[in-house]
């Protein structure tokens, strides 16, 4: 391949890549959430990952995904976010009992 070719190939991919980068940034999620027991966290999904990036008491956590029998379950150091088929959510965290939550 010569020169001009390459330069050519160059310039294809670089828009390819331009054009794909904004439909990524589209597919990427973020919720709020408000609980019954007066708790309010961010949750981030990207759609190249499978865990979920929580903001909560003051504080960020990743919580991969774990096996469940009916929606989506995100766990770890005592964190846990269960979101289910029906789409009730709920949140668990250390010392504290689970509570219901809902998108505000």
């Amino acid at each position: 391949m010569n020169r001009h070719g390459l330069i050519a190939l160059s310039a294809v991919v670089t828009g390819l890549i331009i054009n794909l980068a904004p439909s990524l940034a589209q597919t990427t999620t973020f919720r709020n959430y408000h609980c019954t027991d007066g708790t309010d966290f961010i949750v981030g999904f990207y759609p190249y990952d499978s865990r979920a990036y929580v903001q909560i008491d003051s504080g960020s956590v990743m919580l991969p995904r774990r096996p469940a029998f009916s929606g989506a379950r995100y766990s770890r150091g005592g964190v846990t976010l269960k979101i289910t088929n029906a789409g009730r959510i709920t949140v668990k965290r250390p010392k504290r009992s689970e509570t219901a939550c809902e998108v505000t």
